[in-house]
């Protein structure tokens, strides 16, 4: 089974810098980690090599420093590691990830199954997935939380909703994106980490793939922040006494006069 695993690199600590102009992290001095959710998924691709066979390969999109986390990938026990790296990708928001990671995948192009976190750390948008699905013209599935059955044209798997789960078959190819509850992580082999070291990382920039410029990066993002700001802490807090519905009564005054209602 061919499966690809995109992982992303965030950063470590919540005290980052934003670049005053574009508006978006500043991760080339910044320490990066895998995205805690894109773990579950490159250990779910690991688990379905090592009973169906294959091969994984994992794909991620950043500045240079990202290969760290797919050596990191690679100790785990994923195969192949490509890196889209170039200045161009920068500031991407979600549609154009999607519109590079696709692309990329295009020129792979012999794949079953990919496998997505469900979420990053540092965007909780959940989009990119799905969109990525979407531009590559597979069937996707979001939230799973665990795979039944694999066949050679279908897989049957467990999707993650509000009260409970449903069970969904998913032709193949396709990708899903995966939640915390699918598995347990593994921790790296002292092999894997030997491996890890000296493996080769394929890096591909703008022109080592087929892609259209204006889609890609800050340029191709149709997402612009305007601005970024720090929540006010506010320490002050009241507590209203008497039976509930006096409290009631106060609350409600008190948010009309604060204008909330």
């Amino acid at each position: 089974m061919e499966i690809i695993v995109c992982i992303k690199q965030v950063p470590e600590s919540t005290e980052v810098k934003i670049n005053p102009q574009t508006k978006t992290l500043v991760r080339e001095s910044v320490k990066g980690i895998i995205n805690p959710f894109d773990m579950y998924a490159i250990e779910e691709a690991l688990r379905l090599k090592e009973k169906l066979g294959g091969k994984v390969t994992a794909l991620s999109m950043g500045p240079p420093q990202a290969e760290e986390s797919l050596r990191e990938a690679i100790s785990l026990g994923v195969d192949e590691a490509i890196l889209l790296s170039d200045k161009s990708f920068a500031g991407a928001d979600t549609l154009a990830t999607a519109y590079t990671l696709a692309q990329a995948i295009k020129r792979i192009s012999q794949f079953d199954l990919i496998i997505c976190g469900k979420q990053t750390m540092d965007g909780d948008t959940a989009q990119v997935g799905p969109s990525l699905a979407e531009k590559l013209g597979i069937p996707h599935v979001a939230y799973v939380r665990k795979i039944n059955e694999v066949k050679t044209d279908s897989i049957i798997l467990e999707q993650m909703v509000e009260e409970g789960y449903r069970r969904i078959k998913m032709s193949l190819p396709g990708l899903i994106t995966v939640v915390k509850e699918i598995n347990e992580p593994r921790l790296p082999s002292l092999r894997g980490k030997m491996r890890a070291k000296s493996v080769e990382i394929l890096i591909w920039g703008v022109n080592d793939f087929n892609i259209e410029k204006e889609k890609v990066g800050l340029e191709g993002s149709p997402t612009q922040v305007i601005k970024i700001f720090a929540p006010q802490r506010r320490k002050k807090g009241e507590i209203l006494q008497g039976d509930i519905d006096s409290q009631v009564e106060q609350l409600v005054n008190k948010l009309k006069e604060s204008r909330v209602i």
